[in-house]
């Protein structure tokens, strides 16, 4: 079987900003109100036109563009995200139409987890069939957020990020740990647009279509379950904390970031961050955040990097790569 590899990275944020300034003005708090609650000083944010699928595309090109493969090239393309183009079709469907990718393409919905996910599930495609494939983290979180709503709206931000994967001789992704508990679906949730209570004027006027959080137990089990799995991941891995040289986790707030380091025992120097400029961006954070460090040289062959995730639901996984581990195969016939 065929291991996995990445070969390209690309990522792109709207022009937009949104300033704490700006928020602060908005809920009547101060600046430091906000940086110390959630670590985030701005935002990027959607104008008009922009959407879930319109980031992913530039993020698509860029990471094609960095990894020298045509469009044409891509065998399958993965679109992760949280907030759809819209209810139907997938949004990948509107990806490939743009990028002109060949193959197959489907979403993969895990909310924030979305990138972390179909990581692991490009894997497996890897394995069956080596060639190429696009994955592509993308999120208009403020677009499904009520302007009036204090906790969500000084967390959320917009962007995308895209890998570029392909078959290597030895996998680098070495051991990874998902799981998801549905009791807690509660904690953060969006009720209107869906079958259970599809769209009507009484849920705009409850405003059911945008989301809606309790911050406390999303916290908790945030940080509950990222650290389980973060643990597990290094036991079968036979690794310890102190072996992690990368963790790279969604970027949701400082608070709860913080708390899985000191929960999971990885030094503090390892974490690889950028909440402070762009906000949470949902699936798009981590691929952000990738490509941010690997264009900064942060990241060298053989640094082991510990991807980790938690999203609504509650969704959870983590992912470790071996950077570098193997070397890419030949797929082109």
């Amino acid at each position: 079987m065929s291991g996995i590899g990445i070969i390209g990275w690309g990522k792109y944020l709207p022009e937009g900003r949104l300033t704490n300034a700006e928020l602060a003005t908005r809920f009547n708090v101060d600046d430091d109100w906000i940086v110390q609650r959630t670590g985030i000083r701005e935002r990027r944010i959607v104008g008009p036109g922009e959407t879930t699928a319109s980031l992913a595309v530039e993020a698509g090109r860029r990471a094609l563009e960095h990894a020298g493969l045509r469009p044409d090239e891509i065998s399958h393309l993965i679109l992760a995200s949280g907030t759809p183009e819209q209810l139907s079709p997938a949004t990948s469907a509107f990806v490939q139409r743009e990028l002109g990718t060949a193959g197959g393409a489907h979403d993969v919905n895990a909310e924030c987890a979305s990138f972390a996910y179909g990581f692991v599930v490009a894997a497996g495609l890897m394995a069956i069939d080596p060639r190429p494939i696009l994955l592509i983290g993308t999120d208009t979180h403020s677009l499904v957020v009520n302007p009036e709503d204090r906790d969500l709206g000084v967390l959320i931000g917009d962007g995308a990020g895209a890998v570029v994967l392909a078959p290597h001789d030895r996998s680098w992704l070495q051991k990874w740990d998902m799981g998801c508990d549905g009791t807690k679906t509660e904690s953060l949730k969006i009720l209107a647009g869906g079958s259970r209570l599809p769209a009507s004027e009484e849920t705009l006027r409850q405003n059911l279509h945008y989301a809606q959080i309790k911050g406390n137990e999303i916290y908790l089990n945030a940080v509950r379950f990222t650290v389980g799995s973060v643990k597990r991941t290094l036991k079968a891995a036979n690794l310890g904390p102190d072996d992690i040289d990368h963790l790279l986790p969604h970027q949701a707030n400082m608070r709860i970031i913080d708390s899985i380091l000191e929960h999971s025992r990885v030094p503090r120097d390892r974490l690889i961050t950028n909440i402070e400029y762009y906000g949470n961006t949902g699936a798009a954070s981590m691929p952000i955040a990738l490509a941010e460090a690997l264009d900064a040289g942060r990241i060298q062959k053989g640094d082991r990097i510990m991807f980790a995730a938690f999203g609504a639901g509650m969704v959870w996984v983590t992912a470790l790569i071996e950077w570098g581990a193997g070397e890419p195969t030949e797929w082109r016939s």
